[in-house]
C-alpha cells in the first residue's frame, strides 16, 4: 500500500462541483488486483448529512482530488461512501473506489479554455500562470452528465 496526503477534494454531482474544505485527508492506493483506493477525509461536522445520505443511497460519486502538492494535476476517482464517523466537531469519512483512467493534463486543458476565451500574448500568459497556482475548476469539469 502507498499513502499520500490529500490537499483538496471536489465532489462532482450532476452539473455541480462542490469543494469540501479539509481539516486533513489521506489517499491510500491499496495496490490490489481490484486497483482500489481509499480516501479518508477529516472535515467539519456540517457536512455529515451529505455524506450520510451518500452512504445510505450507496451513490457512485465522482470526486476530483489534489494529492501531495497543490500544483499537482487533479486525480479523478469514482467512489462510494463507506463510512461516516463523528469525532468531536468533525467527521471522518471513508470513500472507497477506483482511479478513473484517461486523466487529461490540467495545464493543456486550462490553456485551451483560455485561448477559447480569446486571451492572447501577455494577458494569456498572466492568466495562465495565475490559474495554474489557484487551479480553478475547468469548464469541462463543470458538466459531467448531460
Amino acid at each position: 500500500m502507498k499513502t499520500f496526503k490529500m490537499i483538496s477534494i471536489d465532489l462532482i454531482r450532476e452539473d455541480e462541483v462542490v469543494s469540501i474544505p479539509l481539516e486533513d485527508g489521506i489517499v491510500i492506493n491499496q495496490e490490489n488486483t481490484s486497483r482500489s483506493w481509499i480516501l479518508e477525509l477529516f472535515i467539519d461536522k456540517k457536512y455529515e448529512n451529505i455524506f450520510q445520505e451518500l452512504q445510505s443511497t450507496n451513490e457512485l460519486l465522482n470526486v476530483q482530488v489534489i494529492i501531495s502538492y497543490p500544483e499537482n494535476e487533479p486525480a479523478n476517482f469514482e467512489v462510494v461512501t463507506y463510512s461516516v464517523k463523528e469525532i468531536g466537531q468533525h467527521i471522518s469519512v471513508l470513500l472507497k473506489g477506483t482511479l478513473k483512467h484517461g486523466r487529461r493534463k490540467y495545464a493543456e486543458s486550462l490553456l485551451s479554455e483560455l485561448i477559447q476565451e480569446g486571451l492572447t500574448g501577455e494577458e494569456l500568459l498572466a492568466k495562465f500562470e495565475k490559474d495554474m497556482k489557484i487551479r480553478p475548476n475547468l469548464k469541462k469539469d463543470q458538466i459531467k452528465k448531460g
